[in-house]
């Protein structure tokens, strides 16, 4: 039987005023919700609710940004954040175009919205009074965090419970942390686990894109902290105490036979950072933008765990180690604690996987605009016009897909003509990378670390722009491969058993976004700031070598038909990880599952021990031939490739290569049949990336490049350490644009671009931590 608008509201608002919650935002959106509540969910599907809240405004009373930019002793207090609403934008997106979310079941709250008391009501409302059993709810935050101490305690209150940080979500009336007011109106996590309490379902997400430790800074190298201090003594406003113990008391006697199990994704463990990076014409949460790109390329043989790992990774290579995402399990019995079981929450439905969505469409020009939150945050920087897109086709079409052309793009939107103009698009389908164009010129840009003198950034601009392919940038203006400032000793404690005393204080290096260091890039100390740039110029080309393969990344996006399983051999042989190209006809009818091996933990990048063996098996599930070899940035910071078909040298000779196949429906190892057929797994503990490049033409240039490579004192294992990195990734490149051609020609690509066909190659990456 339906409910009318009022028996909705009555009954909504019985179940809230007995916990004492205003029926304002009820009554102000009761139309809005009765309507959605009134109306059955389509085939009797679980129904999907969303609140998204991002704020970037500080709480009201607090300075503001002063004018040429924040000065170098800036107020604890803090600046806005710039990437909150973005955030926003791409959960709604995904949301709707993607995962099946209906838009009036998404209700956001940004910045003047989002009061700690609206919050409050609002999920009240919005998730607790709509949500029944099997249903999906969906929590999202964007803002900052700050961890709170309870104010002078009583002496029957002196527990190691008691002096633990609380820590919290600043609202917009969050109060100041300037240290002239104490008081403080933060909405607690303890508030928002009795909140999730009031669920009638087990199907709810939490994602957190905010951090509780405050480093001393508003910056961490060129990255923008979501982190607050804390008042010295915080007072928490009466009204938040009083709800919190009014949810307290009523959650005993709520979901009695259904006790809130769900899980939170957090942007990162709670005594490290969470971080927002400026991109190319728009700022956002480094972790929203990893985990929502995951989840485009997500399909129903993808766990969570599985997409959590693939943002982990992404996260890792912008933010270094101070970031490192959290998948949590939260239920009555256990609180918040790590992941164990595997999590069914039908958010990713039975559906193809997208690079983004039709916005917007016009039938008189045949244009319209696209969404592009599918692309790496990599690749869309420099995803180029001329670019071609296709709109999916029903299940189990492959012929007749529409294809749109790129004719400008403006951050995560794109203008796209219709090449068919017999076929029109609605907005709300979803499409698939078919030719992805790069520019060939492309630079490795380095962002100089703010705490670097005036005179040490002039001079720094001046060497850095006197390098070929290199273009400095000022910190926070603008997108960045890495950063250049000082080594400081807290730098230097990054890298685990590192001898401090031959690293000298003062000296130059190279670093992650996030400040984290990157090995053999410190250099003596008082050196000139242009000597070290000289200096870096093989770690700048090793850089530049390694972001040019990762502008080839594209597992999600892939019709090529290979799965890669990275496997461990020794101490005990087990898989690792498993990805395959799951848009490859050859794929679909295979019952494939994207794996993470037990003894990783849920949602992080994978550590491996030194000591370890391990082995790539490379997988041709076509009918015709494919040809593959590995490129890498090792541990060590060294650029490695690696061919299947590597035989060691003889006495007195060299080793050999032979331009290596895999044919339809077989398998090959990387490494081959030689030193146990296993890479050793050694060198500076830190972060490694491996690529597995296949294509369905031999790569010519690059074996050539390779074989003129190679001498005599190469690893027995085929490992070749690169001394020209950028030749060899440049000689890739050139290898698929010739495989394309056919693609490249049909889209008139110039020769000052790459034209890439995504069902001619597949680059799946593997990033681990050496540990």
């Amino acid at each position: 039987m339906g409910l009318n608008r009022r028996e909705f509201l009555q009954r909504a608002s019985g179940v809230l005023a007995t916990m004492g919650i205003s029926e304002t935002l009820l009554w102000q959106m009761g139309d809005r919700y009765y309507q959605a509540l009134a109306q059955p969910t389509a085939g009797g599907a679980p129904r999907k609710l969303a609140l998204l809240v991002g704020i970037n405004r500080l709480p009201s009373g607090e300075p503001k940004k002063p004018p040429g930019g924040e000065p170098k002793n800036a107020s604890p207090a803090g600046v806005p954040l710039t990437g909150c609403l973005t955030d926003v934008e791409l959960q709604q997106e995904l949301l709707t175009n993607r995962l099946g979310f209906r838009p009036r079941d998404i209700l956001t709250l940004t910045d003047a919205q989002a009061t700690r008391q609206n919050i409050e009501e609002a999920f009240l409302n919005h998730l607790t009074a709509q949500a029944a059993a099997g249903d999906v709810v969906l929590f999202h935050f964007s803002g900052y965090g700050r961890s709170l101490y309870r104010p002078s305690p009583g002496e029957e209150e002196r527990d190691a419970e008691s002096t633990k940080p609380h820590h919290s979500l600043v609202p917009v009336d969050g109060g100041s942390a300037n240290g002239e007011d104490s008081s403080v109106n933060d909405l607690l996590l303890e508030t928002l686990w009795l909140l999730l309490g009031t669920l009638n379902t087990n199907r709810a997400l939490v994602v957190l894109d905010t951090s509780y430790a405050y480093p001393g800074s508003n910056w961490q190298g060129n990255l923008r902290i979501r982190s607050r201090p804390s008042p010295a003594t915080p007072i928490l406003n009466p009204q938040a105490r009083d709800f919190q113990a009014t949810l307290r008391a009523k959650n005993s006697k709520l979901n009695q036979k259904l006790p809130w199990l769900g899980t939170v994704l957090a942007a990162t463990s709670p005594d490290l950072i969470a971080a927002e990076a400026r991109w190319e014409g728009f700022s956002s949460g480094v972790f929203t933008y990893a985990l929502t790109q995951q989840l485009w390329l997500a399909t129903s043989a993808h766990s969570l765990q599985f997409t959590m790992q693939g943002a982990s990774c992404v996260v890792g290579q912008v933010a270094g180690s101070e970031q490192q995402p959290q998948l949590m399990e939260f239920d009555a019995a256990k609180k918040l604690d790590k992941l164990i079981q595997p999590i069914e929450t039908t958010l990713i439905q039975d559906a193809p996987s997208a690079d983004g969505a039709v916005t917007a469409y016009d039938e008189g020009s045949k244009t319209g605009s696209i969404w592009l939150g599918g692309l790496p945050p990599l690749v869309l920087q420099s995803y180029e016009e001329n670019s071609l897109l296709e709109v999916v086709p029903p299940v189990g079409v492959d012929e007749g897909r529409t294809k749109l052309l790129v004719r400008s793009r403006d951050g995560l939107t794109a203008k796209v003509q219709i090449l068919t103009p017999e076929t029109s698009i609605q907005p709300g389908q979803l499409v698939q990378e078919y030719l992805r164009v790069l520019p060939r010129n492309i630079k490795l840009s380095i962002a100089l670390d703010p705490s670097l003198q005036r005179i040490e950034r002039v001079d720094a601009t001046s060497a850095f722009a006197a390098i070929a392919n290199v273009s400095p940038v000022v910190a926070d203006s603008g997108s960045a491969d890495c950063l250049f400032g000082r080594v400081q000793e807290v730098a230097l404690a990054q890298i685990p058993g590192a001898s401090l005393p031959a690293l000298p204080q003062g000296s130059y290096g190279l670093f992650s976004l996030g400040r984290t260091l990157l090995p053999n890039s410190v250099g003596e100390g008082g050196e000139a700031v242009k000597m070290a740039a000289q200096r870096l110029i093989p770690q700048l080309q090793t850089l530049r070598a390694v972001k040019l393969i990762r502008l080839t990344a594209n597992e999600g996006a892939s019709r090529l038909g290979v799965g890669v399983t990275l496997e461990m051999i020794a101490p005990l042989g087990k898989t690792l990880l498993q990805a395959v190209t799951w848009r490859a006809k050859e794929v679909r009818g295979l019952s494939l599952k994207g794996a993470v091996g037990d003894g990783i933990e849920p949602g992080q990048i994978m550590s491996l021990s030194q000591g370890s063996r391990i082995r790539y098996r490379v997988e041709n599930y076509r009918e015709t031939p494919i040809y593959c070899l590995l490129f890498g940035l090792h541990n060590s910071g060294s650029p490695i490739a690696s061919y299947p078909s590597f035989y060691p040298p003889e006495p007195q000779g060299k080793p050999t290569l032979e331009q290596n196949l895999i044919p339809g429906g077989t398998t090959c190892t990387i490494p081959g049949d030689i030193s146990e057929g296993s890479f050793p797994i050694k060198g500076t503990p830190g972060l490694a990336e491996t690529y597995l490049i296949c294509s369905d033409r031999p790569f010519q240039k690059t074996f050539l490049a390779l074989a003129g490579a190679m001498d005599p004192r190469l690893e027995p294992s085929g490992i070749i350490t690169l001394r020209q990195p950028t030749t060899i990734a440049q000689a890739i490149l050139q290898d698929l644009q010739q495989s394309s051609l056919a693609a490249s020609q049909e889209a008139g690509i110039s020769s000052d671009y790459w034209g890439l066909d995504a069902n001619t190659w597949a680059t799946i990456p593997f990033i681990y931590r050496v540990v």
